[in-house]
């Protein structure tokens, strides 16, 4: 799929959503010809002509500028990862140089991240790289999630496990909202870099093939970024854990980051997870073990 494409995917779908209510326009009642608003409903909230947002979601407006871009994300009631994506979408900066990089460049997990890996004992932790490749982890990560160095490191991908691993969907407890998170985060990646990373677009298109869930969730487009929140998991040596998990990231290098997950002190999640810990120590291997990019 091309960015001009899933720019006009994603505008049209983020106008179907909005209803004239939503966005203080008249409603006269009656059948709507279009799900959501109409083009020139939306190109009025935006203040431009109705030809030039229907060439722009058509993918037919080169480099907009980033006032109009700004007028369009608040006319489509967009967010802040939503408005960033659409930037993204509508003037790709990527070179056929940087696409060169990305087909032969692999990526390593940054030495300063294996180290904190070592120092976080009592918390599961993993960094992600690019495309949520699975770049490294500690021993709790492996006894949360599985042993990592038992997967081959071509599929060593959040994305690739959460919808193509049948145990996955034993162990998220919401698995559903998990999901979603994954593809809302390709969505964010594709738009950064689709045209210029064929490893990612391969990604897309094979679980688009093998995994119905996925190719409905994609069509959706939701967008959001990784940062931190809580997962509920339901493990089958402890059972029900509740973990808050962050998402940081180096600024130097916002292709990777450590993701940890922690239970609050005094909870029955936290006595569980010390358990799960103890109970698997031994086993526990295959930590910071690199993963091909």
């Amino acid at each position: 799929m091309s960015t001009a494409t899933s720019l006009s995917d994603f505008l049209r779908n983020r106008r179907a959503r909005l209803h004239p209510q939503d966005v203080d326009l008249p409603d006269f009642g009656g059948t709507r010809r279009v799900a959501g608003l109409r083009r020139e409903e939306i190109a009025e909230l935006a203040g431009m002509s109705v030809d030039y947002y229907t060439r722009m979601e058509q993918g037919r407006v080169s480099n907009p500028s980033d006032a109009v871009l700004d007028a369009l994300a608040r006319a489509l009631r967009l967010n802040d990862d939503e408005t960033r994506h659409l930037h993204h979408l509508a003037r790709p900066r990527r070179t056929a140089r940087s696409a060169r990089q990305h087909r032969i460049r692999r990526q390593s997990a940054r030495p300063m991240l294996r180290r904190l890996l070592e120092e976080l004992k009592d918390v599961p932790a993993v960094v992600m790289g690019r495309r949520m490749d699975i770049l490294a982890w500690n021993p709790a990560a492996c006894a949360l999630f599985g042993d990592y160095a038992a997967v081959d490191p071509a599929e060593r991908n959040i994305a690739r496990i959460t919808f193509l691993d049948p145990a996955s969907r034993e162990l998220y407890a919401d698995w559903s909202s998990c999901a979603r998170e994954n593809v809302a985060y390709l969505h964010l990646e594709a738009g950064r870099n689709h045209s210029t990373d064929p490893q990612l677009a391969h990604l897309i298109g094979e679980l688009s093939m093998r995994s119905e869930d996925f190719r409905r969730l994609w069509a959706e487009h939701p967008v959001q970024d990784k940062t931190s929140g809580i997962k509920r998991f339901h493990h089958p040596l402890v059972g029900d854990l509740e973990l808050t998990y962050e998402t940081l990231r180096a600024a130097d290098d916002p292709d990777q980051a450590l993701i940890t997950y922690a239970a609050q002190p005094g909870t029955s999640s936290h006595d569980s997870l010390r358990m799960l810990l103890a109970w698997t120590a031994p086993a526990a291997t295959g930590s910071h073990q690199p993963a091909d990019s």
